[in-house]
């Protein structure tokens, strides 16, 4: 297979990262299905495309019919079959809980074609943890989009144990296609290489907090002003979602049963609550005005 016999694309997961991931697709040219279990989801997913793709219109990104086109090669459903049952490639977007992608996984290489790429979006564990669950570890990768993938250019593009160069190609081109830069990634590390870089930033502005050296409205402050980065750690968990580097020290420290892997008490706490960030409305900092 090439990039030429992708055809259909399926997006699982309609939640921040998949819808946008699946209206980068219809926008390459795709015909793509968002699928996801629930359907409240899937309407506010497409409600919030429309409102993206309309300031792009009035931006001059991309034209009225453009934008037309796009949403004719869109499609949203809760069925898992209807959505994979023809598609040639499939980027899994669902919560960063390995168990979870596992069992999305397993029902995957039971409805997809044979031929069909399986990529996960995840943002930390490598492909070789999902590829287990299924006959085509050949056929499996990472394609870890940023946050947020209308914005954000890059895509880190990783090679499993058994990932075949042919899928690794596949990938790379649909990273052409749909007008982001992919990256490869020759060797399997969990967090890949940004989340590793972001994560010993963030470590240490835990620390310096946990002290007491410094608010964390200041670190961030420090960070944008002295660095010069857009934005702070803080202000950065709260764009991606507190929940997704919990889980993934949750799941760390599973493995490990390192202390030194525990998720900070702190961030525990804010889960528990429901701060999670931008997306519920409070995290570190107050979104409800």
């Amino acid at each position: 297979m090439d990039i030429q016999q992708v055809k259909k694309i399926c997006v699982v997961g309609s939640g921040s990262m998949g819808h946008q991931i699946g209206m980068l697709c219809a926008l390459g040219g795709f015909e793509t299905s968002i699928q996801d279990i629930h359907a409240s989801s899937l309407e506010k997913a497409k409600s919030m495309l429309e409102g993206h793709m309309t300031r792009w219109v009035e931006k001059g990104k991309i034209s009225e019919d453009e934008k037309k086109l796009a949403f004719d090669r869109l499609f949203f459903t809760t069925s898992l079959e209807e959505a994979a049952g023809n598609a040639d490639f499939v980027i899994e977007a669902v919560v960063e809980k390995l168990d979870v992608k596992r069992e999305v996984f397993s029902s995957l290489d039971q409805i997809a074609p044979k031929h069909a790429i399986l990529a996960t979006n995840s943002s930390t564990y490598s492909n070789s943890r999902l590829a287990v669950v299924t006959n085509r570890p050949d056929k499996v990768i990472n394609m870890h989009f940023f946050y947020p993938p209308l914005v954000m250019d890059c895509v880190e593009v990783v090679i499993g144990e058994k990932t075949s160069q042919e899928t690794a190609d596949i990938t790379m081109e649909l990273c052409k296609e749909i007008n982001r830069t992919g990256v490869l990634i020759r060797k399997e590390i969990d967090g890949f290489v940004a989340n590793r870089i972001v994560g010993a930033i963030l470590g240490e502005a835990m620390n310096l907090y946990r002290q007491g050296v410094a608010d964390f409205k200041d670190i961030d402050l420090i960070c944008r002003k002295a660095l010069n980065h857009p934005m702070g750690p803080f202000q950065l968990q709260d764009l991606s979602g507190i929940d997704i580097g919990y889980y993934a020290q949750m799941q760390r420290y599973k493995e490990t049963g390192d202390p030194r892997d525990k998720p900070w008490e702190v961030i525990e706490q804010k889960v528990k609550a429901g701060e999670l960030g931008r997306k519920t409305g409070k995290g570190w900092y107050d979104y409800s005005n």
